[in-house]
């Protein structure tokens, strides 16, 4: 059974292979092995990020786990990841509708077993060592960017770099509302708001609200979404931070294409669509 539908996987890898650039032949005479098809590594980059599978379990005598990381950091370098993933943004834009008037910021720590360039202890897990995502939603929880930090890494400073991902856009509304929890309820953080001229709603510390109450659901279904679908990311053996980056543009990009699918399943119709809605 495949990681991902087809239904699903299929547009992603006829766009993300577009984006591939032409291999340059080095050898002086020519007489490597046989280049590993790109569509072999990539569902196998699939399959570690939806299983959280180790690169030597998933690798087999058609492609090897060095092939793996190294064509994933070929891809890296060139930046497909980050460029998949603005198109698959601008794509849902243009066709169903970002809700910019309204994000939601929030912080995820998850298990960060073999350490790394972001990682650092966890609060929440007895001192082990996490990282944390800080994660950007529209309205309707559309993954918008994500900044990675060590989980000993408070919210509030992070609401920066995180806000900073809503210039991948050209048209913004004029007034943005950030829906913000209580960690982030600071002098500093309504003056950074100030500062992007955006409104915010922020939960009082020490009052608690049903989530149900506020627009910050949108991005705890997120965070569930990137936790419960995409094992990488839920327990991050990944010791880089550009290589967890580039697992996230792609496990976002999964996400927004699905949404999209699931969207235009009711206004659109198109050769290969689902017989039900996905």
């Amino acid at each position: 059974m495949p990681a991902v539908p087809s239904f699903l996987i299929e547009p992603i890898w006829d766009q993300f292979q577009v984006l591939i650039p032409v291999p340059v032949d080095a050898h002086p005479l020519g007489c490597h092995r046989p280049r590993i098809d790109n569509r072999v590594v990539f569902d196998k980059l699939v399959q570690v990020l939806v299983l959280g599978a180790a690169y030597e379990k998933i690798a087999d005598s058609s492609c090897s786990a060095a092939t793996i990381r190294r064509r994933r950091d070929e891809w890296i370098i060139a930046g497909i990841f980050t460029r998949l993933e603005q198109i698959a943004l601008d794509s849902y834009n243009k066709m169903i509708g970002l809700d910019l008037g309204d994000v939601a910021v929030d912080g995820c720590i998850v298990k960060a077993p073999c350490g790394g360039e972001a990682a650092g202890r966890s609060p929440v897990d007895r001192g082990k060592q996490g990282t944390k995502r800080s994660l950007l939603v529209d309205g309707h929880g559309i993954p918008l960017g994500t900044v990675v930090a060590g989980a000993n890494r408070h919210d509030s400073p992070l609401l920066r770099s995180t806000l900073e991902k809503l210039n991948r856009f050209a048209d913004l509304p004029e007034k943005i509302t950030v829906h913000l929890d209580a960690g982030y309820d600071s002098r500093n953080t309504r003056e950074l708001l100030d500062e992007f001229g955006c409104n915010g709603q922020i939960a009082t510390k020490g009052k608690p609200a049903p989530l149900q109450a506020t627009r910050r659901w949108p991005v705890e279904r997120t965070n569930s979404w990137h936790n419960r679908g995409f094992r990488k990311l839920a327990i991050c053996t990944e010791v880089r931070t550009v290589v967890i980056a580039a697992f996230i543009a792609l496990a976002n990009a999964i996400i927004i294409v699905r949404r999209l699918i699931r969207q235009g399943w009711t206004r659109y119709r198109w050769n290969g669509r689902p017989e039900r809605r996905p």
